[in-house]
């Protein structure tokens, strides 16, 4: 077997190895069966009825970061109002859900059109030890929901700064 074998466009198109039938090779076996466990793998993860996620089937773009006095989470959620959020802190962890409802109807000159989309999603950050969820604070503004969770006095007092010292 050469390389060009396994490269898809350097196969000759008359060789009945390259035209799919994989035969004793056990590179294209092998090749085959990987795909078949990936394709397996992710058609679990499809809904009946196409994505019905808010944002395509992933969770919405969120920063985490560390100020030293304070966690800030920073997550954009265009098209969804402060009533369709929902954030919870549960010990270590920060959940964010939401859920966007639309509908539109459209009655024209000898046609109805009727639309409905739903889409959620629910995001869990795991955050450091010695969060003050008491002081947690949250804001919403454009479509970017904005989390400032402050860490307590001991949390920030067990931090320690280690120097980097060259060879």
């Amino acid at each position: 077997m050469q390389i060009k074998d396994l490269i898809p466009w350097g196969r000759d198109k008359n060789d009945p190895q390259s035209s799919g039938d994989t035969g004793d090779n056990p590179v294209m076996t092998l090749q085959r069966d990987m795909n078949r466990v990936f394709d397996d793998f992710l058609h679990g993860f499809e809904r009946p009825f196409g994505s019905t996620s808010l944002f395509g089937g992933s969770s919405p773009s969120t920063d985490v970061v560390d100020h030293g006095d304070s966690v800030e989470v920073t997550v954009e959620l265009p098209g969804l109002d402060e009533a369709d959020i929902d954030v919870s802190l549960s010990g270590d962890m920060l959940t964010v859900r939401g859920e966007k409802k639309t509908e539109r109807a459209t009655a024209e000159k000898g046609y109805y059109l009727s639309e409905r989309s739903y889409g959620s999603f629910q995001r869990t950050i795991p955050l450091p030890a010695g969060i003050d969820g008491d002081s947690a604070d949250a804001s919403f503004d454009r479509g970017v929901l904005k989390i400032t969770l402050p860490k307590t006095e001991e949390a920030q007092a067990a931090a320690k700064r280690i120097e980097v010292k060259g060879n």
